[in-house]
């Protein structure tokens, strides 16, 4: 994985049209990207059709990228999420209700991959998500890991919206704290 440095560089060298800079940026961020997708929707086909189309918004919208608002991962990953969340929300072959499996939180043990490439950034986050609440763990995975709702959030909680909009503002806000930034 290059540095943020370099993919702030990257983007901004896509906004001006450099194909090879997109190869570049593509090669070095699809992986965790198509993961954050494929977690999102548990199917292979529909995730790889997601992530081209993150990738074509990210060709699209590389210009409107601001590094002092985000990082350029977490940028990617949010455009790539949205489609992915907008997929699930349209998927009328069946509801999150009628999945169960759907509605349970990422398993104790990752899998050996995700084992793998796991960074000391993503242990510094997990140990920070590991300091919350339990029920707000539970909440912030949910809605950034899994892709759920506000809307879903609630309805699971049993509280209102705008509960649950507080609840996870204030869960990033001890999370970005812990982290430093």
């Amino acid at each position: 994985m290059l540095t943020p440095a370099e993919l702030v560089w990257l983007i901004a060298a896509v906004a001006k049209g450099d194909e090879a800079a997109f190869e570049r940026l593509y090669a070095a961020t699809r992986a965790k990207l198509f993961g954050v997708v494929l977690r999102i929707l548990r199917r292979q086909d529909l995730a790889e059709e997601v992530i081209q189309e993150a990738y074509v918004k990210i060709w699209n919208s590389a210009g409107q990228f601001n590094p002092a608002l985000s990082s350029p991962i977490t940028w990617m990953a949010s455009i790539a999420r949205n489609r992915a969340i907008d997929v699930v929300r349209k998927k009328s072959e069946s509801s999150i209700e009628e999945e169960p499996a759907a509605m349970e939180v990422a398993a104790d043990s990752p899998d050996p991959l995700a084992r793998r490439e796991m960074t000391e950034e993503l242990k510094r986050l997990l140990e920070c998500v590991g300091r919350l609440e339990p029920d707000r763990q539970k909440l912030v995975l949910l809605a950034y890991y899994n892709g759920w709702s506000r809307e879903q959030l609630a309805a699971k909680f049993e509280t209102p919206v705008n509960t649950v909009k507080t609840w996870l503002r204030r869960s990033m806000m001890d999370i970005r704290e812990c982290l430093g930034l």
